[in-house]
């Protein structure tokens, strides 16, 4: 593990000169490891997550620490863009954690989880800002269904997060096992600690990816804390712009193309989807939703939404076609002369299902 590491260190050190040399245009010059260069990436104590200290004197703990810190730090990419996307997503996150009276270390988590993206997804079904599984995500009051799925909305999951941090730090006392329970589960991490008869994170055997969860969240820490100090000189326009934004509330009786909602803000679909990342597919379903359109577009926009909903001919045009022997989405497309991605949207038709006889379509002829 120590040779490794130091292996890894400067192999790094030799990759962050030359980049640096290059973008300074002295690529004829040999590369020198500069003191002052190689005493930075040094993780000097003491360090802490949530006030709660890091033992980096165990040379144990400090192996680990550096492999996490020396990865982040080669992926001069990734870290660019959490950097860029810092200003949109971490204000709202720490003015609610400030309100709540949590640490402001536990930002982190989510950039370590998702890299604040939206759709993060894992292959274990975990989605979202902070990573939230369904089951979960649903305990802590996201709707999660086939039309809304509210991991991905930055607002409702962050609420969620931080009554799941507070609940996990209640019952195991610590913000260090909190952040290991986040990561694995409540019930992983308890039978853990009882069957290895310690509470101490730094000395329990824990799943890789939760001995790895923290040192991950300190390294995201000190390199977004400090980013010129590694390198990452970004100008004011560089960041991403905050996001801006009018809420409205929509009332429907029916299904709602999101494209009817798009036009009454006057903006684009992709526009409406990208504002509001929770919403799956091309409808809103029937009932009260809150959405978010582009700043300045909420004026007006109730009015000129119930006339497009007025003026709208789906149900004055909408046909019930019903599906005979033999039939295929393809053939029924044809029939009506409608293309076959657009016979999908209509009935939200799940590719993986096979339609049968008597099962009814919608059509719209002339669309």
């Amino acid at each position: 593990m120590f040779k490794l590491t130091k292996w890894l260190f400067y192999v790094f050190l030799f990759q962050t000169l030359l980049f640096c040399s290059s973008a300074l245009g002295e690529t004829s010059q040999p590369a020198i490891l500069s003191e002052s260069l190689i005493s930075s990436l040094k993780l000097a104590a003491p360090h802490d997550f949530c006030g709660e200290t890091v033992p980096i004197d165990s040379m144990e703990v400090k192996e680990r620490f550096e492999k996490e810190f020396l990865l982040s730090l080669w992926d001069r990419a990734q870290v660019v863009l959490w950097l860029k996307r810092s200003k949109r997503y971490l204000p709202y996150i720490e003015k609610m954690l400030k309100k709540n009276g949590l640490p402001d270390d536990l930002k982190y988590v989510a950039v370590a989880e998702s890299a604040l993206r939206p759709h993060a997804g894992s292959n274990k079904g975990a989605m979202g800002f902070w990573q939230f599984m369904r089951q979960t995500g649903r305990q802590y009051g996201l709707t999660i269904n086939s039309r809304i799925d509210e991991r991905r909305n930055l607002f409702a999951s962050t609420g969620a997060a931080i009554k799941y941090f507070k609940d996990l730090h209640e019952e195991f006392g610590s913000w260090t096992l909190a952040a290991a329970a986040y990561n694995m589960g409540e019930k992983g991490l308890m039978s853990e600690i009882l069957e290895q008869q310690t509470d101490d994170y730094y000395q329990l055997y824990l799943p890789l990816e939760t001995q790895r969860f923290l040192f991950r969240i300190l390294s995201i820490k000190i390199i977004l804390s400090e980013p010129e100090k590694f390198g990452f000189k970004l100008q004011k326009d560089d960041y991403y712009r905050p996001l801006a934004f009018d809420k409205v509330r929509i009332k429907s009786v029916g299904d709602v193309p999101i494209r009817i909602v798009a036009e009454a803000a006057r903006t684009r679909f992709k526009v409406i989807k990208d504002l509001n990342p929770e919403i799956r597919g091309h409808y809103l379903a029937s009932g009260t939703h809150e959405i978010l359109v582009p700043e300045g577009a909420s004026a007006g926009f109730q009015k000129r939404y119930k006339l497009l909903v007025k003026r709208s001919s789906l149900g004055k045009n909408e046909r019930i076609y019903v599906v005979r022997k033999g039939d295929n989405l393809s053939s029924i497309a044809e029939k009506f002369n409608i293309p076959l991605a657009v016979l999908i949207i209509w009935n939200r038709i799940d590719l993986k299902q096979s339609i049968h006889p008597g099962d009814r379509i919608i059509v719209h002829p002339g669309k």
